[in-house]
C-alpha cells in the first residue's frame, strides 16, 4: 500500500492519534480508592484502585490504528 504521505510524517499523525486517543481513554472504567473504599497511605484518595493500563494501551492501539487508516484514506481520496 503506498501511503499519500511521507513515511515519517504518516509515523507522526500515528503518534499524535495514539497519544490523543489515549487521553480519551484513559477514564473509562477508573475507579478512586475513595469510591472504592480501599485506601492506601501515603497516596491520594482520587489515585485509582486499578487503572488496567495494559488494556488501556492495546484499545488506545486499536482505535488509533483505525482512526490512522481512515485518515490516510481520506487524505489519499482527497488528492
Amino acid at each position: 500500500m503506498q501511503l499519500p504521505v511521507a513515511t515519517p510524517t504518516a509515523i507522526a499523525i500515528f503518534v499524535t492519534i495514539w497519544w490523543v486517543v489515549l487521553f480519551a481513554i484513559l477514564p473509562f472504567g477508573v475507579r478512586s480508592q475513595h469510591e472504592e473504599a480501599e485506601r492506601h497511605l501515603g497516596t491520594d484518595p482520587g489515585a485509582p484502585v486499578a487503572p488496567r493500563l495494559a488494556l488501556k494501551a492495546l484499545a488506545t492501539t486499536l482505535v488509533a490504528v483505525v482512526v490512522w487508516a481512515a485518515l490516510m484514506a481520506w487524505i489519499a481520496w482527497m488528492a
